[in-house]
């Protein structure tokens, strides 16, 4: 892990509250893994004073780039999204242990996302398309509407099998992600059972560990935690996960932010 100054390609919307920063980076887009976080310096060097973890939504080394996917929350991402090209954002990273990546592509892959939970999803399916190849990824994405759906373009042009919900029903499937993977279940005619990952809230993700682990399947989450120094020094982000017949608390900035899904005490 590295600390770099690097130049802002560009700065756009995409969608509501949610913003895409791209930056110049050829030597941190090849150090990255799908579910690593960067800790990003959003204002000066003292206000504010933490820095904000904010998940790899794409890592191209060809490009040399990486591109940040986040949602304005408070004052830290307001000052980042003001930022602007020929400006320059101070990176931390890549930082976290990130996804288990399947070694062939015998299983069918699904992936949940749920509101910005998407972004680092989209890294991961680049990389399986491109490590094994398969072609029998399903993409699972949820969100509150339309304007707060993310990454479904995206998505849509690494593969055809993508199921949207949101809470309102104006995109998709009215509902939550959750119910579309119990469906999916419920429907399956694959022999061979498909692997999980997932991203988004906890209340989700506790979820899908709960219809993964009932029907027996490999699933990885992605947790959301509040962090201050992302490096596992402060012990602000620490999670219950279970260690042979007890619990004990692990970071999620330096275990994880990726768990087994079965680990984890939800």
């Amino acid at each position: 892990m590295s600390i770099y100054n690097l130049p802002i390609i560009s700065q756009e919307e995409a969608g509501r509250r949610t913003h895409k920063l791209v930056l110049r980076a050829p030597e941190l887009a090849g150090a990255c893994a799908p579910g690593q976080f960067v800790h990003v310096l959003c204002g000066t060097y003292h206000d504010p004073l933490l820095r904000r973890p904010i998940s790899v939504h794409n890592a191209d080394v060809k490009e040399g780039t990486i591109t940040l996917l986040y949602e304005v929350k408070g004052r830290g991402t307001a000052l980042l999204a003001a930022k602007r090209p020929g400006e320059y954002a101070n990176v931390f990273g890549p930082l976290g242990q990130g996804f288990k990546l399947p070694n062939t592509c015998g299983s069918p892959i699904l992936l949940l996302g749920g509101g910005i939970g998407s972004a680092p999803l989209y890294f991961l399916a680049r990389r399986i398309s491109e490590t094994v190849g398969c072609q029998t990824s399903t993409f699972m994405l949820g969100a509150q509407n339309c304007d707060s759906m993310v990454c479904r373009e995206e998505f849509a042009a690494l593969g055809p099998d993508i199921r949207l919900a949101t809470d309102d029903g104006s995109l998709g499937c009215r509902g939550f992600v959750t119910e579309l993977f119990a469906e999916y279940l419920a429907s399956s005619e694959s022999s061979t059972p498909p692997l999980v990952y997932a991203c988004g809230p906890t209340p989700m993700l506790k979820a899908v560990a709960l219809i993964a682990n009932k029907h027996n399947l490999p699933c990885q989450v992605s947790l959301e935690a509040k962090m201050a120094c992302g490096v596992g020094a402060c012990m602000s982000c620490v999670v219950r996960v279970k260690d042979g017949g007890g619990e004990k608390y692990v970071r999620c900035c330096k275990e994880g932010p990726v768990f087994d899904a079965k680990e984890v005490v939800w």
